[in-house]
């Protein structure tokens, strides 16, 4: 009799485990969220903010899945940092405009650049110089714009790198100096000033008869060229509520990521923190008695299995085919080959016969060949990514020919993935 009571006590206690901790701490099983219920009969949970929002995630109240510990062909163990980042981290933009100086005759003609001729008469009457009236001669100078990433949390002071573009017909920026160049973002106010050497990859040598050109010599970059003058303002100490974006939005990796954070949560502050909100988003509240910074800091380095979607991805200005590895295919049967039409006209000289007064005359004959090279008939099934391309090469097909063999899967629906053509 005791040992029944046992066991009917140790089941129960595993149907109570089998439910997440809420965000209080409170089993989900016995949470309600005003009133409402999920789909299934399970009620809502909540995971709230200090201003009163709430985002709510329904359908199995709270219950723990077990999709962090499948196994599957496509699945990677990978960190939280690694698929996902921090909304409150953002990076910012911020763009210029300058003159690079210092060209060895490689910068604007000023007919054809206008703007960067006023852009020098200002710079000069800005240091205190007045220009003389008339056109300048020079082309040493290049009218550029200046971009570059404000990274998050940045002071004033540090250094970021910046990207320097040609705006004019200048045909190469190697060699040349930006001159101190202020650059703004949107809301108009000056975040960082640029200056320093311009670093080219690419080169152009020009002759009288012939010109080479490798790489693109009219862009180029700044290490450490821009001088932070302004932080952004920024409250992430302050924050309560944390937005994780999924770099590939994917329902099964964003539900892991909650999954992951809950159980970590649950042993290191005995309750839920984290909710899935989309494909996409995943929402995580900050617990009590920690700072945000260390709260992430113990939260990104946790190891989740993500998973990306069947995807076959085609660029056909490159020829560049890129096939997951959970891409399958139907079985068909595909025919590639190359038709040749060959028309060749061969006219005749026609003769009259003897003594029967007719006229030489000439006759049109034409002579029309076809002709299907290499064309082959192969019979397709890809139940993994292997054998997929190995039917393909089979065909003996060049990249423009499996891109169109794809498409035509695709259209006849034996491909069971999703095809992105760029």
């Amino acid at each position: 009799m005791i040992r029944r009571l046992l066991l009917a006590a140790i089941a129960v206690f595993g149907l109570q485990t089998a439910y997440a901790d809420g965000p209080d701490g409170v089993p989900a099983g016995q949470m309600k969220a005003g009133g409402k219920t999920g789909a299934g009969g399970y009620a809502a949970t909540d995971i709230g903010s200090d201003d009163g929002n709430f985002i709510s995630t329904s359908g199995d109240g709270g219950r723990q899945t077990t999709l962090n510990s499948g196994t599957g062909a496509n699945l990677v163990n990978v960190r939280i940092k690694d698929v996902a980042s921090l909304q409150e981290a953002r990076d910012n933009q911020v763009v210029g405009y300058g003159l690079v100086i210092g060209l060895n005759g490689s910068g604007d003609s000023l007919r054809n650049s206008p703007f960067t001729e006023q852009s020098i008469r200002a710079m000069l009457e800005n240091l205190g110089i007045a220009s003389e009236d008339g056109r300048a001669r020079v082309r040493n100078v290049a009218a550029v714009i200046v971009t570059a990433n404000l990274p998050a949390f940045v002071q004033a002071g540090a250094r970021i790198d910046i990207n320097v573009s040609s705006l004019g017909d200048a045909s190469s920026l190697a060699g040349g100096t930006l001159v101190m160049t202020p650059l703004k973002a949107p809301d108009g106010e000056i975040y960082a000033v640029a200056q320093g050497s311009v670093l080219v990859s690419g080169f152009n040598a020009q002759g009288k008869a012939e010109q080479v050109t490798q790489g693109v010599p009219t862009s180029g970059r700044v290490p450490n060229g821009a001088i932070v003058e302004r932080e952004v303002k920024a409250r992430f100490a302050d924050e309560n509520v944390l937005t994780l974006q999924l770099f590939n939005p994917d329902f099964s990796t964003s539900v892991r990521i909650a999954d992951a954070i809950n159980d970590y949560a649950r042993h290191r502050f005995g309750k839920r923190v984290a909710g899935e909100q989309d494909s996409r988003v995943v929402v995580i509240r900050k617990p009590e008695g920690v700072s945000t910074a260390r709260f992430y800091a113990e939260l990104e380095n946790l190891m989740i299995m993500s998973d990306v979607p069947a995807r076959v991805v085609v660029d056909e200005r490159t020829g560049t085919i890129v096939i997951g590895n959970e891409v399958k295919i139907s079985r068909v049967a595909i025919s590639h080959g190359t038709l040749t039409v060959r028309i060749t006209e061969q006219p005749r000289v026609v003769q009259p016969e003897p003594f029967s007064r007719g006229e030489t005359a000439v006759e049109d004959a034409t002579v029309i060949e076809t002709e299907r090279a290499d064309s082959k008939l192969a019979l397709l099934d890809g139940p993994d990514l292997q054998t997929l391309v190995a039917g393909l090469n089979r065909l003996g097909v060049k990249p423009d020919g499996i891109i169109a063999i794809l498409q035509g899967i695709k259209s006849a629906g034996a491909l069971q993935a999703d095809l992105v053509v760029q």
